[in-house]
């Protein structure tokens, strides 16, 4: 049986003790959130992305969302009191945060930025985010996770109508 690779992400909550279950998927035949979903059987619901933004002040913000969301670019800078905000570049994400596209977490980044989790994430019991690397995901109960770094919720998607 081949040895469980252990992420950052998971050695900070273990440090932390707050609990996590690990969700795996193998294969590279993913391209968004909802296939990372489906691949592991989880509900999209309550499997969460981790979106980094720069504001119009140039301060960067994280924004975790359910997978099969969009974020509102608008809702987000009002909610971290910026006049407007933007997606960074694919290429920024890495020097930034220490995460590349589809293994970033909204734990474990350089620095903490501040961060805007979608409001129906404190309506779950866990949610599941990335661990840090393309394929892995933690469970995590956002009340421990309040514990181990602040964030804010709020209404950040953009609603189909």
């Amino acid at each position: 049986m081949a040895k469980q690779i252990k992420t950052n992400v998971m050695r900070l909550l273990e440090q932390h003790s707050v609990p996590y279950t690990e969700h795996h998927y193998f294969g590279n035949d993913v391209e968004s959130g909802m296939d990372v979903a489906k691949k592991m059987g989880n509900n999209p619901q309550q499997q969460f992305k981790t979106l980094v933004t720069s504001g119009k002040s140039g301060e960067h913000y994280v924004f975790v969302i359910p997978v099969n969301r969009e974020l509102d670019l608008k809702k987000a800078a009002r909610a971290v009191n910026e006049k407007s905000a933007a997606m960074i570049k694919e290429k920024d994400l890495l020097p930034l945060t220490g995460y590349v596209h589809g293994g970033c977490s909204p734990i474990g980044m350089k620095k903490q930025f501040e961060t805007v989790f979608h409001h129906t994430a404190k309506t779950l019991n866990t949610i599941i985010f990335s661990a840090g690397k393309v394929g892995v995901s933690v469970e995590v109960s956002t009340k421990e996770l309040n514990d181990l770094f602040p964030f804010d919720y709020a209404d950040i998607i953009k609603h189909s109508f």
